[in-house]
């Protein structure tokens, strides 16, 4: 079974998700070039929102997610965003 998240962005085409940010908010990626980061928020009626990011601002946004995955003691949610983390940024 695969956890991975896809969405369609209208201009960049196919993106993967890279974690969940907060509520309602994920950080998402182009899927070929990894080079292009999003950050996708449901905003209820007026549906999806894309908002782009650059490189060190996603890297900050998913370096937050694990220092609060850590905090909370939920390790192997840690390991998982670790090796995402080391893939698309090192």
């Amino acid at each position: 079974m695969s956890t991975e998240t896809y969405l369609n962005h209208p201009n960049f085409g196919l993106l993967f998700r890279v974690c969940m940010v907060e509520d309602g908010q994920e950080l998402f990626a182009t899927l070929y070039a990894q080079r292009l980061f999003f950050l996708v928020t449901n905003a209820g009626t007026e549906g999806i929102v894309f908002q782009p990011l650059g490189r060190s601002n996603a890297r900050q946004m998913l370096e937050n997610r694990m220092r609060l995955l850590r905090r909370a003691g939920q390790q192997a949610d840690y390991d998982k965003l670790q090796h995402t983390y080391k893939q698309t940024f090192q």
